[in-house]
């Protein structure tokens, strides 16, 4: 009996195996980031000082973008993703340490918030780029979805295990306790990949900045990666979640939680629903409806007063999200050849943590100065309005067909 083609990729062993290693990882890092967004928000209830812990993660990013996809292109890629997920272990024992001790001063969390941003920023790109060398490339679509699945998976079970965590033990250090040991495993399990050796020796110093310059001469590729990260960068609420929980919801640690959850769990079914129904055709106007609807579960979002609404928009966002997510990443690994992989995916993780830590500055700025109801709505209008400008000024995007 054959196994059905939506299943290929999890026949290969060392796709299984990375994924094993994602989801050490990817749990740690959520079940760590309800704590630091409760445990911050607890303290000072100052909405600027949670944008502050996404800047301090974007830092790296910002600072170092040309050499970490250098790094991923000119190492091997299985032994920097080892590297970097032991020092985000390191780093989160550090949060351990610093509510274990009692501290209020938010120096050293920010800190221990930069070196986890330094980690993520170098193994974002050899993440993203050693996926297709466990796979022939014709694997390569589901095992994308499969991955994306696998991300979205533990991004549902590690904020919800968090806010349990939390709600049953009380204390910040014990949830990042069980982060560190989730990171560290994540670490050990990505050794049993095969060595993947660098790509080329692409990676030299005057070749860093071609990434940017490849990015750019791809028209679809720079309208997908700007449209993205305009839409998470204003109509994101990630940061803005331990508010709501505490202040609009009138929730608790577990509240926070489910919120967090809620987007991943909508993406993860969106993710499965992909995989046994691949995008034939239509792929840009698919791109573009889905981040109008993702700004408009954002408004009705940040309208809410009740827990199950709010749920159910962050559901809806993060699947429309997951389309986005998808079809970008085909686009991105499609049309750019394995020696430029590194570099290119380094430019990808560039506008993704803009989106991401970036917006999260934007949030708490934003709700410190207009408030945390109207921040949320407004970003999510300014997210569907790019959608509609996009369309407008990029027509190519819009006649965007086959994902090949």
């Amino acid at each position: 009996m054959s196994t059905p083609p939506r299943f290929n990729a999890l026949l290969l062993p060392a796709f299984r195996s990375y994924q094993l290693a994602r989801i050490f990882i990817v749990l740690g890092l959520q079940i760590q980031a309800v704590a630091v967004g409760w445990q911050v928000y607890t303290l000072t209830g100052d909405a600027m000082d949670l944008g502050w812990v996404g800047l301090a993660q974007f830092l790296p990013t910002m600072v170092l973008w040309p050499l970490i996809g250098a790094a991923a292109d000119r190492f091997d890629r299985r032994n920097l993703l080892a590297l970097c997920w032991a020092a985000i272990a390191l780093a989160t024992l550090g949060l351990a340490w610093f509510d274990f001790s009692g501290s209020t001063r938010l120096l050293w969390l920010f800190l221990c918030s930069f070196a986890i941003g330094l980690a993520r920023a170098f193994s974002s790109p050899a993440s993203q780029s050693i996926l297709p060398e466990l796979v022939p490339p014709g694997y390569y679509p589901n095992a994308l979805t499969w991955s994306s699945t696998v991300f979205q998976v533990g991004s549902i079970g590690g904020p919800a295990l968090g806010g349990a965590i939390f709600a049953a033990l009380g204390a910040a250090w014990k949830v990042h306790l069980v982060a560190a040991v989730l990171s560290a495993a994540g670490g050990a399990a990505i050794l049993a990949l095969p060595r993947t050796g660098p790509a080329t020796n692409a990676g030299n110093r005057g070749s860093v900045f071609d990434g940017i310059r490849f990015v750019f001469s791809r028209p679809e590729m720079l309208a997908s990666l700007s449209l993205d990260l305009v839409a998470v960068l204003f109509g994101g609420v990630v940061a803005l979640l331990p508010i709501f929980a505490k202040d609009v919801l009138h929730g608790g640690p577990e509240a926070l939680g489910w919120l967090r959850a809620a987007p991943a769990l909508g993406a993860a079914i969106m993710a499965v629903t992909i995989g046994r129904h691949p995008i034939q055709r239509g792929a840009g106007k698919l791109l573009l409806g889905s981040v109008v609807l993702f700004g408009a579960a954002t408004v009705v979002f940040g309208l809410s007063t009740n827990l199950w609404l709010s749920l159910a928009m962050l559901f809806v966002a993060g699947g429309a999200d997951e389309v986005s997510v998808v079809i970008r990443q085909c686009i991105v690994q499609f049309q750019t050849p394995n020696e430029m992989r590194g570099r290119v995916s380094a430019v990808n993780w560039l506008f993704v943590s803009v989106s991401n830590e970036l917006g999260q500055f934007e949030s708490g700025l934003a709700a410190a100065w207009i408030g945390v109801v109207p921040a949320a709505v407004a970003g999510g209008v300014v997210a569907a309005a790019s959608a509609v400008l996009a369309a407008v000024m990029v027509p190519t995007l819009w006649k965007f067909d086959k994902l090949e």
